[in-house]
């Protein structure tokens, strides 16, 4: 049976959720699913919101509707996977918690802005970093506050000198979590569309939003 996924994009144009979007369609319908791509959070209402396999937020910084919000998390609690990255996912709606529950985080700063760093892959025996080593990144560092029930795959660690008083903090990059019946997967990688083209970061979220699918 062919799996269903829905891409819901908007918020803050930095993160070029559009343009976003529409790679993790491209990759998504390349792995042979269905997939609707969608404006702003009125697709998180419709009562068959369980009808997708995946659901992958573009949005950042933006509000939701209560009721939105509450068929959003009971969709995911019975089983319809959920994956994001960066902005996107990690900062969609400030005002949530339940949604930060999901989540497994919340982005809160990046020192510095765009800056190049290096990734650590905490978990390369999991499939999703399977034959990935350790890369340099150019982009945002997000620093964020994490669930400690995460499952880490891959970390950053911070220098000091965009701020002095995180040096040496080990900050996760890339988690895997379970929400009632769902699989979550979140990388914090992706500040532009244009990070797609960078192959560990593309093959990670690739790998992620597969793992996450019901």
């Amino acid at each position: 049976m062919t799996k269903k996924a829905l891409i819901v994009w908007g918020g803050w144009e930095g993160h070029t959720p559009l343009a976003s979007g529409e790679a993790v369609r491209d990759m998504l319908q390349n792995n042979g699913y269905e997939v609707d791509l969608e404006p702003g959070t009125r697709a998180l209402g419709d009562p068959g919101l369980g009808r997708y396999d995946l659901i992958v937020p573009m949005i950042t910084q933006d509000v939701i509707a209560k009721d939105e919000l509450s068929n959003l998390v009971a969709t995911i609690a019975e089983g319809t996977g959920l994956a994001g990255f960066h902005g996107t996912m990690g900062d969609s709606f400030r005002q949530e918690p339940d949604y930060q529950f999901m989540v497994g985080g919340q982005w809160v700063a990046h020192p510095g802005n765009i800056i190049d760093y290096r990734i650590n892959i905490t978990r390369p025996d999991d499939p999703v970093m399977e034959g990935i080593s350790d890369f340099d990144y150019h982009s945002e560092q997000y620093y964020m506050h994490v669930d400690p029930a995460v499952e880490v795959l891959a970390t950053t660690t911070f220098s000091g000198k965009h701020c002095d008083f995180v040096e040496g903090v080990v900050m996760p990059v890339v988690w895997k979590k379970r929400y009632g019946r769902a699989r979550v997967f979140y990388s914090a990688l992706g500040h532009e569309a244009n990070e797609f083209k960078v192959p560990e970061m593309y093959r990670i979220f690739e790998r992620g939003a597969l793992w996450a699918t019901r």
